[in-house]
């Protein structure tokens, strides 16, 4: 009879309370939590108090615990549980992005010194096997290029602004309400969460560690009612895609709004659904989607990366281990459309390649080609929409003699 493995859980947020739940309703006869560490204690709960804790050394300090699910919201806090973890010997299972976006190489030779597992399929697309794929199903086939909507809050709200005509404002309280956005939504809606999502994937895609601040990301918060006219007059609609691509010895890839042509499998994911297009050599595009908000899909992954490692699973990293002269490259050329309102616009000058434009009387859009690194610069500029065209490929940067002249 297989050994009983005792668990120590961080967090009984969302996730932590499906994860808690599924495994009760399992019956799982080879897992028993010993202990969850919460940070408010004053929270009603409906879980045993013996169970309950505010130590982290009840479970780092307990060597009876074999398993430790890390589920809490603070990066830095995250990383030091799970370097704890490992140099005792304890695997740790993890839902957290961003501490794992920026350590995760540091975190991959960690578990080598300690030959002890670090698993994190909750961490990337709630409830999609994406992760374990790319670990077996792609292991030997060389990765071309992987797009996809990685963010469920963002399509739900993309969703509700292009098929209800809903203000975004008013969107996002729905998805609130409906427990898809939190009550500070940046990290959703400015695209940085699927920018950690994407950092990791790269990882296990292509075998090319990169840091999230390499990555550019742009937000749907300055998407409106103009530019969602203006997709449907392409046959278009608009989404939130993480996209990465093989570009000879580089890897290529960001995070922003894209005009998706209706024909295309991405158009058809709706509300709080995520998927992932992947294109492999010998593989050809193959669309992976599911659930990628709630509390009960992703404590769901959670559960199964628990039980693999119970089954002895860990990841294998197959595209590292290949040791391919591979780098990331930040800047790219890519088809933008930006618009605008008032006369402190876009110069032409801007683009690489200006293709055409539209002056109105409320708002002004100018399409053509441009780095990525201009796009870089306007981050922060709240009176800029800034879209991509999703379906043409991208090109590498050459140094073009930039003209000087406006639009408005």
């Amino acid at each position: 009879m297989s050994k009983k493995l005792k668990l120590g859980v961080f967090g009984l947020g969302s996730v932590g309370q499906g994860f808690y739940e599924l495994l009760e309703q399992s019956n799982h006869p080879n897992l028993e939590i010993k202990k969850i560490v919460i940070k408010n204690p004053n929270k009603i709960r409906t879980i045993a108090s013996t169970v309950i804790s505010t130590t982290p050394g009840d479970i780092l300090d307990d060597p009876e615990i074999d398993i430790v699910v890390e589920l809490i919201d603070d990066a830095s806090t995250a990383l030091d549980i799970l370097k704890q973890s490992l140099r005792k010997g304890k695997a740790v299972v993890t839902a957290n992005k961003k501490m794992l976006a920026e350590n995760l190489e540091e975190i991959y030779w960690l578990q080598e010194k300690y030959n002890t597992p670090v698993i994190y399929e909750g961490a990337v697309c709630g409830s999609i096997p994406f992760i374990r794929n790319l670990e077996t199903h792609y292991a030997f086939d060389e990765i071309q290029s992987m797009e996809g909507i990685f963010n469920g809050s963002t399509n739900y709200i993309l969703t509700k602004m292009i098929e209800e005509k809903k203000h975004y404002a008013e969107a996002l309280e729905d998805a609130q309400q409906l427990g898809f956005a939190e009550s500070n939504p940046t990290l959703d809606v400015k695209g940085y969460d699927s920018k950690y999502k994407l950092a990791i994937t790269i990882a296990h895609s292509f075998g090319c560690f990169v840091k999230p601040d390499q990555i550019l990301n742009l937000g749907i918060d300055r998407i409106t009612e103009h530019d969602i006219r203006f997709a449907r007059q392409q046959g278009c609609t608009i989404k939130l895609v993480a996209k990465a691509q093989k570009m000879g010895n580089k890897i290529v890839g960001l995070v922003a709004p894209m005009f998706v042509p209706l024909e295309s499998p991405l158009a058809q994911v709706k509300n709080e659904f995520n998927a992932i297009n992947i294109v492999g050599s010998a593989t050809g595009a193959q669309l992976l989607t599911g659930k990628g908000a709630g509390s009960l899909p992703t404590g769901l992954v959670v559960l199964a990366d628990v039980a693999g490692v119970a089954a002895q699973y860990k990841y294998s990293y197959p595209k590292i281990q290949a040791n391919e002269e591979i780098s990331f490259e930040s800047n790219v050329l890519v088809y933008a459309h930006i618009s605008f309102g008032g006369t402190n616009g876009v110069h032409i000058s801007d683009f690489v390649e200006f293709t055409g434009g539209y002056q109105g009387e409320n708002r002004h859009f100018m399409n053509g080609w441009i780095r990525t690194q201009k796009l870089l610069e306007w981050v922060d500029r709240e009176d800029l929409s800034i879209i991509l065209k999703n379906d043409v490929q991208w090109r590498a940067c050459v140094q073009e003699k930039e003209r000087e002249f406006s639009l408005v």
